[in-house]
């Protein structure tokens, strides 16, 4: 139960975020946050990570729909004192969401952190790259313990 509502924190900070900023900018608009550092920009991503497979809108929605199917099935086989990759599933399930939810209704994902020396990202993508480094963590680090015990 708490991966659920992990994930749905997520998806509900994502949404509104997006929401917000549909709601407060035009499209291609930027506000200077720290000038030449870091800006709040408008864009709707019709593609994944730096703008590959550009309006593959139908592989997104699978492929976001079976890593949520693959969470729900995995997460009750995680042991409880894998306290780390049971977050990391629960934050990686809700940014899948939050960013399948905007493919499902627009065929885009709505973008808007802009570092400027890197792609522009959103709430989900954050949660989605921290779950999958929280997830690879404890993979590696307990592989590591498991090979010391042997």
């Amino acid at each position: 139960m708490p991966i659920l509502i992990l994930a749905m924190a997520v998806v509900v900070i994502d949404q509104w975020s997006k929401y917000f900023v549909q709601t407060h900018m035009s499209l291609g608009m930027s506000i200077p946050v720290i000038p030449s550092v870091f800006h709040l920009t408008y864009i709707l991503n019709p593609g994944a990570a730096f703008g590959i497979l550009e309006n593959q809108r139908t592989f997104f929605v699978i492929i976001g729909l079976l890593m949520i199917g693959a969470v729900l099935y995995l997460y009750p086989r995680i042991p409880d004192k894998m306290k780390l990759l049971r977050l990391g599933t629960g934050l990686m399930m809700g940014g899948a969401v939050g960013n399948v939810i905007d493919r499902i209704q627009t065929g885009y994902v709505v973008d808007f952190f802009d570092f400027r020396i890197w792609p522009i990202f959103n709430i989900a993508d954050i949660a989605i790259v921290t779950g999958v480094s929280c997830i690879i963590y404890t993979l590696v680090f307990t592989a590591e313990i498991k090979d010391e015990a042997n």
